[in-house]
């Protein structure tokens, strides 16, 4: 969840997406959200070769990208329907990776 202003700001221009053809490039979900919806400030893109599908956490420039990102539910990114959620939480950079002790 949120853990500041700044999160719930960034989460409200950040949609999370489900049902992603695995052979979909990040690249590609760029692509697709940039043409519908507006400019991509920030996507992680999660799952591997072993799941079916992947998802994706995409962070836009502006809220309207977000909003109208919701709106692209349903569309077919390859050859699957995404489905795209508010994302409850930001897409925060990847944290550096302590040794483990």
């Amino acid at each position: 969840l949120p853990k500041s202003e700044d999160e719930r700001e960034m989460c409200a221009r950040t949609v999370y997406c489900t049902n992603i053809d695995k052979k979909v490039t990040q690249a590609d979900v760029k692509l697709f959200f940039e043409s519908f919806c507006g400019e991509v400030h920030r996507l992680r893109l999660l799952g591997d070769y072993h799941h079916s599908t992947r998802i994706a956490f995409v962070e836009f420039v502006m809220a309207e990208s977000a909003i109208a990102a919701l709106n692209c539910s349903g569309a077919v990114l390859g050859t699957l329907p995404i489905r795209v959620s508010p994302s409850k939480t930001p897409v925060r950079p990847r944290p550096p990776r302590s040794p483990l002790h």
